[in-house]
């Protein structure tokens, strides 16, 4: 089997870690929180320093990513500064992370397709990654039918002569806000699929570093382009949805652990454990394979390197759709995606972010997720599919 790798060195099986989510983060060197007026990498804007200097010991992917999309920052290829963008952490029992970047849903790419089906099939026509600008492009991927890496310094003449791709997001909400693209050629629509979701764990294993996340929204959950990719950028402060509670429901999948979130104001599921991070992947992968196919919205958020993955429902595009949304959140013009529903919400009004408070995000965020009763009866639905053994492949 073809071993795919985005790094100067191999991406070898490694075994997944316990679930220890606390002492895992307690044990991080010194992770300090962001405070108010602050840029969202995590230091003041008005002393941009290196980001090496902030943080010394960078993984090898790491360092170059950086390098790579500061790289991109100095030529001017997005839309807006982030490191000049002010973030604040709230008050409150989530601490939830809130950032303020005017107009950013005006500058957006707009949304080609409807929010009613998870599954659409894939337009050329439409917005692709096919077509984005060569200077966009950092890393290339290229299989290799050995543990060696190929890895290919600089962008490629078009994006469609690599497999896989790593990209700037030109409209980025935190510090190296990037797009990992699966197999760009094939041009596959927004769906999971097992080999593109271990890809997606590989990446962020291969960061090392908490504070660098990778996440994805499905269609109707508030993704905007429909062609496969997950997001990843770098926060240094502990998400809400990382430090809410949890209660174990079971484990499945050669020792993987599914707990639910409690006392956090959406409703989803933890997956941790498993003999390596392969179990991991796939027993999560096969689980939003499940809710795609019942077209059911949801997000992820790998978190930890890999070691611990939230997958979070909603359905607030219904909720628009319908009529059923408050006219007070729609003013504020918040997209619930993967990012948000884990605490770090982008607001578009300086009113807003003022005025924000962590009773009006956590009410957005109840509104935006499951009602208790439409949990209890996907949880019971996923559980049993998960208990009964992979898809066909």
């Amino acid at each position: 089997m073809p071993v795919i790798s985005p790094l100067p060195f191999s991406l070898l099986p490694a075994p997944a870690a316990p679930a220890a989510s606390r002492a895992r983060w307690n044990s991080f060197p010194h992770h300090r929180l962001l405070r108010a007026g602050m840029c969202s990498n995590g230091f003041d804007s008005t002393n941009c320093l290196r980001m090496e200097e902030v943080e010394p010991n960078l993984s090898p992917f790491l360092h170059k990513l950086f390098k790579e999309w500061d790289d991109r920052k100095a030529r001017g290829l997005f839309h807006h500064n982030i490191t000049t963008c002010e973030t604040k952490v709230l008050p409150g029992e989530h601490n939830f992370v809130a950032t303020l970047i005017e107009g950013r849903d005006q500058k957006k790419r707009p949304t080609e397709f409807g929010m009613n089906q998870v599954l659409q099939p894939f337009h050329s026509d439409k917005f692709n990654f096919t077509k984005v600008k060569p200077e966009e492009v950092i890393f290339r991927f290229q299989e290799t039918e050995n543990d060696s890496a190929q890895y290919f310094d600089g962008a490629p003449p078009t994006v469609s002569a690599s497999p896989s791709s790593i990209l700037i997001n030109v409209s980025p909400i935190g510090y190296c806000h990037v797009l990992l693209i699966p197999r760009v050629q094939e041009c596959l629509p927004q769906r999971v699929d097992q080999e593109s979701f271990l890809l997606a764990m590989y990446v962020a294993r291969e960061a090392k570093n908490p504070f660098f996340r990778v996440g994805y929204n499905s269609l109707g959950a508030f993704a905007t382009i429909n062609h496969l990719h997950f997001q990843a950028y770098y926060l240094k402060v502990q998400y809400p949805v990382e430090k809410a509670p949890t209660e174990k429901l079971t484990v499945v999948g050669n020792g993987v652990t599914i707990s639910q979130l409690v006392w956090y104001p959406v409703s989803g599921f933890v997956f941790e454990g498993g003999a390596s991070l392969e179990d991991l992947s796939q027993v999560v992968s096969d689980a939003c394979i499940f809710l795609q196919e019942n077209n059911r919205p949801f997000n992820v958020l790998i978190s930890e390197s890999g070691k611990r993955v939230f997958l979070l429902l909603q359905c607030y595009a219904e909720k628009q759709a319908s009529g059923k949304a408050s006219q007070e959140f729609l003013d504020m013009r918040i997209n619930p995606a993967v990012w948000e529903l884990s605490g770090h919400l982008v607001l578009k009004r300086r009113k807003d972010y003022d005025e924000a408070s962590a009773a009006t995000l956590c009410g957005f965020l109840v509104e935006a997720s499951l009602s208790e009763a439409e949990f209890q009866e996907l949880k019971k639905c996923v559980l049993e599919f998960l208990a009964s053994g992979s898809p066909e492949k």
